[in-house]
């Protein structure tokens, strides 16, 4: 047999079935493969002495990584979705009512329709190796799951487990799959194929296995099992995201009737989903994460790094030092003091601690990982670092010195990359002797949990460089955009007009919790007076002093942003900013005597959550607009990667540029002017965006 399937009878008359897509790394479901099984029942139908099937991947890291996105987005009518999902239905039903029971073979990544064609089959056996994951991630793409997962999967695991791995998208490693009864057997790699045969073999003969099902107790509380959900969604989501709640309805439907009547409904839903806007933003963006990967080219081989220095011992370089550790690298802290390398270290095994407290690493990988992390308060060991990174405080002077110390204590071909949110790379570079290999490093905190990395060149930047700092970003597992140099290059630029808007509007007398509110409602992550709380209100003050002197008038400053740094206001890190915090706990409240550091007032100003939505919106899309016109993004793509995975703009709307191009660049440029006449330069619209209103273009 040609194509993705070939097949090979054993000698114990099981059939297995590989699976391997040429031209990809992994392994995904697509139309065409779908019609190769059809030849695979034809070849059973015709061996009447087969007694099983098992099915395996010709892929060394992966069984099914899903379906293939492609072919969703040349689908435009719901009626062709619910066509598209009609067709997988068909296949996998076909599997199930097989005369000959299918078993999969699972090793590495079972993802989406991998997991779906899993589920279809008779019994599942999976390795034990570290990267063997199962799990239903369609909700993260604005869908449920299209080929039997809201049916299949509840049914077997039962309606609480179901739902939390369908709603979160949560993957769950072979040992946890087979105490929920996703799988019959964990095994080693090398005698998978073996197993999964010996249990077509035990099911032919009719030992089938033991599998949890709809609990009694999940029958008589289903009401509230789903009651939960909805209220879970709602509070994560705000609503902002359909199909979770779509997926909750069809479980709870479709699990009280047939099988057959469950996945009408689930295919409806699927094709209502896949047309809508949501899911056309979410599938964009996961193309755009994608793109991102290959917008800057690897030699082959790519740069190795095997050993990362890095300044600075505070939460920002031991999360950098962990995360380089946890990818294989050697990593060492250099920080003033023993007490300070000592905290620094001490970060690093508290967040290996919390994975083995969850169960997802083992005592000896944590050791092996601290093994790779070493500390010194000189620079001893840096000769040997292809890559220093300087996470020191935010001041250029004290960055300039640790350059120059570094390139004194390192090889000429060492890279050099500054974590700074808002100083220009070429300023810190000023001095340096080898500003070739000079770049920075923009990291998010906390590093082990933000997914974005945003690099920054100068115009003096040597392509190795950039290679290097690319291939370290990859590595750790980031997406990566490489922005031009500049105050507060992209991310801290495009937040700031948004940061500046919430305090202006502070100072007019609104609320502290209603500004939050009404960003949380629109769908930020957090509100964005609690944001500065967390970034630090002094931080805060000294980044908007420094964009206010590079932008002026737009970047204009709240005057009681130095008041509230005066009043000794730092945030979360002292407890004292717009809230109280209490002592080791994550609660806060208002602090209402921050009021009285503002202009406005008690805080009591009534304002419509659209019209604050509106100003701090338009605030982040105008400013995103100038970055690109000015070149410090190179492709909107970029900005809309770094918007969602830096900044947590919400990612329903695919990116502050296709939000613009959703909206029309016509109506942002009239909101600007509009904004522009109410409260002055801080609005002043992007000449990009008045060329792209009076042409009809789109940044896609």
């Amino acid at each position: 047999m040609t194509g993705s399937l070939t097949t090979r009878r054993r000698s114990d008359s099981v059939l297995v079935v590989s699976l391997d897509v040429p031209g990809e790394k992994l392994n995904v479901l697509s139309l065409g493969l779908l019609q190769e099984f059809e030849a695979v029942f034809g070849e059973i139908e015709r061996d009447r002495t087969l007694r099983g099937v098992v099915i395996v991947s010709g892929k060394p890291e992966g069984f099914i990584a899903g379906a293939d996105i492609k072919q969703f987005v040349s689908v435009t009518t719901a009626q062709e979705a619910v066509a598209l999902a009609g067709q997988g239905h068909a296949l996998l039903n076909r599997i199930e009512g097989s005369r000959i029971p299918f078993v999969a073979a699972i090793n590495g990544i079972c993802l989406g329709g991998g997991t779906e064609l899993s589920l279809a089959c008779a019994g599942r056996v999976a390795s034990d190796d570290p990267k063997t994951a199962i799990g239903l991630p369609e909700v993260q793409l604005g869908l449920v799951p299209g080929m039997g997962g809201t049916q299949r999967l509840p049914r077997l695991v039962g309606l609480a487990l179901g739902l939390d791995m369908i709603l979160s998208a949560r993957n769950l490693k072979a040992t946890k799959a087979l105490r929920a009864g996703l799988v019959d057997e964990v095994v080693p790699r090398s005698i998978l194929e073996d197993r999964a045969a010996a249990l077509a073999l035990a099911i032919a003969a009719g030992k089938k296995p033991e599998r949890p099902g709809i609990k009694l107790l999940e029958r008589v509380a289903r009401p509230l099992i789903f009651s939960k959900a909805r209220s879970t969604v709602m509070a994560k989501t705000g609503g902002h995201y359909p199909a979770p709640l779509r997926a909750i309805d069809v479980i709870r439907d479709g699990t009280a009737t047939s099988l057959a009547e469950g996945l009408d409904l689930e295919k409806q839903a699927f094709g209502e989903l896949l047309v809508g806007d949501v899911s056309r933003a979410l599938v964009n963006v996961f193309f755009a994460t994608q793109d991102i990967k290959k917008a800057v080219p690897l030699p082959e081989p790519p740069p190795e790094i095997a050993k990362v220095c890095i300044l600075g011992a505070g939460l920002m370089g031991a999360g950098i030092a962990g995360i380089a550790a946890d990818s294989g690298m050697r990593a060492r802290i250099k920080d003033r003091d023993d007490p300070s390398t000592s905290r620094g270290l001490g970060y690093v095994r508290g967040i290996w601690a919390e994975r083995k407290k969850r169960g997802s690493l083992t005592g000896r990988d944590l050791e092996q990982k601290m093994d790779r992390v070493s500390v010194t308060t000189d620079y001893s060991g840096f000769r040997q670092a292809e890559l220093v990174i300087e996470a020191v405080f935010e001041d250029l002077n004290v960055k300039r010195q640790v350059l120059k110390e570094t390139e004194d204590a390192t090889s000429d071909k060492c890279v050099f990359a500054s974590n700074t949110s808002s100083l220009p790379i070429t300023d810190i570079a000023a001095n340096a002797k080898r500003k070739d290999l000079v770049l920075g490093m923009h990291f998010f905190s906390p590093v082990h949990k933000m997914p974005l990395l945003e690099i920054i060149e100068t115009k003096d930047t040597a392509r190795r460089a950039t290679e290097v700092a690319v291939a370290f970003g990859r590595r750790i597992g980031k997406h990566v955009i490489v922005v031009g140099d500049g105050p507060g290059f992209f991310t801290t630029r495009a937040l700031s007009p948004y940061m500046n808007e919430a305090a202006h509007l502070l100072e007019e007398g609104v609320a502290v919790e209603v500004i939050d509110k009404a960003m949380k409602d629109f769908g930020f992550p957090v509100g964005p007076i609690t944001l500065l709380d967390e970034v630090g209100i002094d931080v805060g003050a000294k980044v908007q002093k420094i964009l206010h002197a590079a932008f002026g008038a737009r970047m204009d400053p709240p005057a009681s942003m130095a008041k509230l740094v005066a009043d000794g206001r730092q945030g979360r890190k002292n407890r004292k900013g717009f809230y109280r915090y209490a002592e080791g706990s994550k609660s806060k409240e208002v602090d209402t005597s921050v009021y009285a550091l503002m202009p406005g007032g008690a805080g009591h100003k009534a304002m419509d959550a659209k019209l604050i939505q509106e100003r701090l919106f338009h605030a982040f899309l105008n400013e995103s607009a100038y970055c690109l016109q000015e070149g410090i993004l190179r492709k909107p793509v970029d900005g809309d990667i770094g918007a969602i995975f830096g900044l947590g703009f919400p990612p329903w709307w695919g990116g502050p540029f296709r939000a613009i191009d959703k909206l029309g660049a016509a109506e942002v440029l009239e909101t600007l002017n509009r904004l522009q006449d109410r409260h002055g330069a801080r609005f002043v619209p992007a000449k990009i965006l008045k060329e792209y209103a009076s042409s009809g273009r789109k940044f896609y």
